[in-house]
């Protein structure tokens, strides 16, 4: 078995904690999980560096852009402060930068982008017209925000045509990208629309997303 898959199961613990600490207003166990979770996923990338065959620009892409979410994560743990989520805001878009990128490095371009992209927008355009009475001077940051995901979602998507990957290693990286892109969109309704009891779900959907991308750095042949 490969060495990342003996962290998944550490992993599941430590978000467990992370929301039981988060539903009961643990904050200093907060301050513990969530940077801990995000480094054991960081070490899932990392294990790459172990297997026989590996492909350098998609492990160092990973690893970047988990870096970055390491930072919007502490960031975003200290939300008393006035500008802490902005600063979580831009580190997560960096982060997402680094993922398109890496995605489209390693990706091919096809028909089938079209099709995403105008989902894609379609579906932007939509939650944009929920939450735009909310968002006050955060405007611009949010669209920008919302563009550069759906853009990673769509460039992740490419990777299913891609020589690259492997059919089952496309599909970590597709299905990593979508569940990282459901864990944001339910974090801005909950913020900018309505909120709702249930919003720590994100967590699950978050942490599953960008395991499933570092998972992928592991199964190249």
């Amino acid at each position: 078995m490969k060495a990342a898959l003996y962290l998944v199961p550490v992993l599941a613990a430590t978000v467990f904690l992370l929301i039981r600490a988060e539903l009961l207003g643990k904050r200093w166990q907060v301050y513990l999980f969530k940077p801990l979770s995000t480094l054991l996923v960081i070490a899932v990338a990392a294990t790459s560096f172990l297997e026989p065959t590996r492909n350098l620009i998609y492990t160092m892409g990973a690893l970047g852009g988990l870096l970055f979410s390491l930072g919007g994560d502490i960031a975003l743990m200290f939300k008393q402060y006035r500008h802490a989520f902005t600063i979580g805001l831009g580190l997560f878009l960096v982060a997402h930068v680094v993922y398109a990128v890496t995605f489209t490095w390693l990706g091919r371009f096809s028909i089938w982008d079209l099709l995403s992209a105008a989902v894609l927008l379609i579906a932007v355009l939509w939650f944009y017209r929920l939450i735009e009475p909310n968002l006050g001077a955060m405007k611009g940051s949010v669209i920008a925000y919302m563009l550069i995901i759906s853009v990673m979602v769509s460039r992740a998507l490419s990777t299913l045509v891609s020589p690259v990957f492997s059919a089952g290693q496309a599909l970590l990286v597709v299905f990593g990208a979508l569940l990282f892109y459901g864990s944001d969109m339910i974090l801005a309704a909950n913020r900018f629309w309505r909120p709702w009891r249930y919003h720590r779900v994100s967590l699950v959907f978050y942490y599953s997303g960008q395991l499933l991308i570092a998972l992928a750095a592991n199964y190249f042949v």
